[in-house]
């Protein structure tokens, strides 16, 4: 995926773009509200980590069963 961004990249500067136009190229640029759009890509990735993490927590926080006795020596 990074390969493909470094070769547009690449691209774009052996035809003589500069960096303003390759960032509109790449990023919501021929839409009505780029701004919107790259506000909303952003709270969606920070929201999507905010869930990997909690789903992270929740499966690595409940390593006992309930009511399960922590050590084998009584």
């Amino acid at each position: 995926m990074f390969e493909n961004l470094f070769r547009l990249v690449k691209i774009g500067k052996e035809l003589g773009l500069n960096r303003k136009e390759i960032s509109k190229v790449l990023l919501f640029g021929n839409t009505k509200n780029p701004t919107l759009y790259t506000i909303l890509m952003i709270v969606a990735i920070i929201f999507s980590g905010i869930i990997v993490i909690f789903v992270v927590i929740i499966i690595l926080g409940n390593i006992y069963p309930a009511r399960a006795l922590y050590s084998t020596v009584k």
